[in-house]
C-alpha cells in the first residue's frame, strides 16, 4: 500500500484528491495540509511514500517543504502541482529535490499514474514541463559540455535522457535492450559523477550549467 500525503491550501482541492486516492486500492491518503508549518511534526509518526506538494501556499510554501522534506524524510518522493510553468519554479523546485512536476489541470488518471511511476523510479512531469527539461538535452553544445564537465559517458548520458522523459528504470531498460540492474548501476554512476541525490536534482543542475 502507497501511503500519501497531500499539501494545498485549497480545501476543495485536498479533498479532491483524498477522494481520488481513496479510489485506487494499491493507495492510501494519511494526512492533507494546508502549508508546511507543520510538516516535520505531522508526518515523524509515520512518514508517507509519496508527498503531492503545491508550491503557493501561506506561511512555509512548497519549495521550503520539498527542502525539509529532503533533509528530514529523504526517501519520501515528492511530486509537485502547480499552476506555474515558468522555468524559475520548475527549477527551483527540481533543486530543492523535488521527484516530479505536474500542473493542476493535470488529468486525474495521469495524476495516480504519475504516483505510481515517481515509486518506479521515473520522473513524473506535465508534457509541456518536461519539454522544457528535454530541450536541454536536444542541443548538441548542451549534451558536449554534460559529458565534458561531469564525465558522463554516452551510455550514461542516454539512460539520464530516457529518464528526464519520466521514464521508469524498467521502461529504460526495455528501450536500450539492458536488463533493470545495469540501468541501475548506471544511474548509480551517474548521481556518483554529478553529486546528487535524485534524478531531478541531476536534470536541474545540468540546465544550470547551459547558462
Amino acid at each position: 500500500m502507497t501511503k500519501i500525503v497531500v499539501f494545498d491550501d485549497h480545501r476543495i482541492r485536498r479533498e479532491a484528491l483524498r477522494l481520488l486516492i481513496s479510489l485506487d486500492s494499491s493507495m492510501q491518503c494519511i494526512g492533507a495540509y494546508e502549508n508546511c508549518s507543520g510538516l516535520v511534526e505531522n508526518l515523524s509518526p509515520d512518514p508517507p511514500d509519496v508527498v503531492l506538494m503545491d508550491i503557493n501556499m501561506p506561511q512555509v510554501n512548497g519549495i521550503e517543504g520539498v527542502k525539509l522534506l529532503s533533509e528530514h524524510f529523504p526517501k519520501v518522493f515528492i511530486i509537485m502541482q502547480t499552476v506555474y510553468e515558468d522555468d524559475d519554479h520548475l527549477f527551483d523546485a527540481l533543486l530543492a529535490g523535488a521527484h516530479g512536476y505536474l500542473l493542476k489541470n493535470t488529468p486525474n488518471d495521469k495524476i495516480i499514474e504519475a504516483i505510481k511511476e515517481v515509486t518506479e523510479g521515473g520522473a513524473p512531469m506535465t508534457p509541456s514541463i518536461a519539454r522544457r527539461v528535454i530541450t536541454y538535452f536536444n542541443k548538441k553544445p548542451a549534451k558536449k559540455s554534460a559529458m565534458e564537465e561531469y564525465n558522463l559517458s554516452a551510455r550514461e548520458l542516454e539512460v539520464l535522457e530516457c529518464l528526464a522523459l519520466g521514464h521508469s528504470q524498467k521502461m529504460v531498460a526495455e528501450k536500450l535492450f539492458l536488463s533493470k540492474h545495469t540501468v541501475g548501476n548506471h544511474i548509480k554512476n551517474i548521481y556518483q559523477k554529478m553529486h546528487v541525490h535524485n534524478l531531478s536534482a541531476a536534470i536541474a543542475s545540468l540546465n544550470n550549467k547551459k547558462g
